[in-house]
């Protein structure tokens, strides 16, 4: 899979443009807020059918139109493939996928896969177990969609567990109620932990090999998943119940895979409560090149490295090694400076426009 061409029509501070990719490293150079990042931004919204930094949709619309779009052109095995999103002020985005409207973003899962990375996915260490979550999900519905449709339904029996439990009158009409929703509950549990467990056994590996890379052997990385240790759904059930009183008191659910987390260390130390800070972005990027990987292998092509800003946060070693990782895959990088001796695309960007 290769990504050749994106068109943007009034997204962000991009009017009218189209902009070729080269199939290897592609330098994304220029000045700071030129619209680099809104770039990459664009990519990788097509990968996901969202942003990785606009809270609201409506954002990416460029402030002196109603309406943007996102056009994307790939090259599959397959042929050609071509996404494309549409956006207005007044009504959803749609999406089309060779001219064809999708009504679930599950559909668009897994056509362009993306691995995305920049200084403020140092959150993935030190932020709470949602962002680590958060990165088991993300990389897991682009590669099965099965997995994205259960998490919705486990999201959304959640979502209607909880509003019982901030609503409820009677002790007892309650505790029938979550009755219901926790057999619903156990069953896309268990779905969800095993995908999960899985996820995180094939990524250590990787990762502590890319960490003993970018460190040049000097640190070694480890990761362990942290969930329920319930393995039926019989025993999910009865945590459950068991934690009725608590979860009465406390008005939400306490027990669940929503709980989740990954354990990160570095020599044997805790990174995100005892490593400094490179150890912690280093360790960030580790297990981001290492999904990388991962979506290789369980989907046999190779996903499209973003790396917005990256090098600016690494020292010269570390620079070069992720530069020579970068050799494996459809790369785009952005920076406002590239000075490295390493065959590349260059495209320079400054006010929302390709200027070379």
């Amino acid at each position: 899979m290769k990504l050749k061409t994106i068109e943007l029509t009034n997204f962000r501070n991009y009017h009218t443009n189209k902009i070729e990719f080269g199939d290897g490293l592609n330098v994304i150079e220029g000045k700071n807020a030129q619209g680099k990042t809104n770039l990459v931004e664009a990519v990788y919204f097509c990968a996901v059918g969202k942003s990785f930094r606009a809270t609201r949709e409506k954002e990416v619309i460029n402030w002196q139109s109603d309406i943007a779009k996102i056009k994307m052109t790939l090259e599959k095995e397959v042929g050609k493939k071509i996404i494309e999103i549409y956006f207005a002020k007044n009504q959803k985005k749609t999406i089309k996928i060779d001219g064809i409207p999708i009504k679930k973003i599950g559909e668009l899962l897994g056509e362009v896969n993306a691995v995305f990375f920049a200084p403020d996915e140092l959150k993935l260490i030190k932020d709470s177990p949602e962002d680590r979550r958060r990165f088991m999900d993300v990389s897991l519905s682009q590669t099965y969609k099965d997995y994205f449709y259960t998490l919705s339904k486990y999201n959304k029996i959640l979502q209607s567990r909880n509003k019982c439990l901030k609503s409820y009158i009677d002790e007892n009409a309650l505790k029938q109620m979550l009755s219901i929703y926790n057999v619903q509950m156990a069953s896309e549990c268990l779905k969800i932990k095993k995908y999960r467990q899985k996820f995180v056994e094939k990524l250590t590996p990787y990762a502590k090999m890319v960490h003993e890379y970018l460190t040049n052997k000097k640190e070694t990385l480890n990761l362990s998943y942290i969930g329920i240790e319930e393995e039926t759904a019989e025993d999910i059930i009865k945590a459950l119940n068991n934690n009725f009183e608590k979860d009465m008191h406390l008005g939400y659910t306490s027990f669940g895979i929503h709980r989740d987390d990954i354990k990160v260390t570095v020599n044997d130390i805790d990174v995100r409560a005892f490593g400094s800070q490179g150890q912690q972005r280093t360790s960030a990027l580790s297990m981001k090149l290492a999904e990388l990987e991962i979506i290789k292998q369980d989907t046999n092509a190779v996903p499209i490295l973003i790396l917005d800003d990256v090098l600016s946060e690494l020292d010269d070693q570390r620079k070069m090694r992720l530069l020579k990782f970068c050799t494996k895959a459809q790369t785009l990088l952005t920076c406002t400076e590239f000075k490295f001796d390493i065959p590349c695309k260059k495209l320079i960007i400054s006010d929302g426009n390709l200027v070379n």
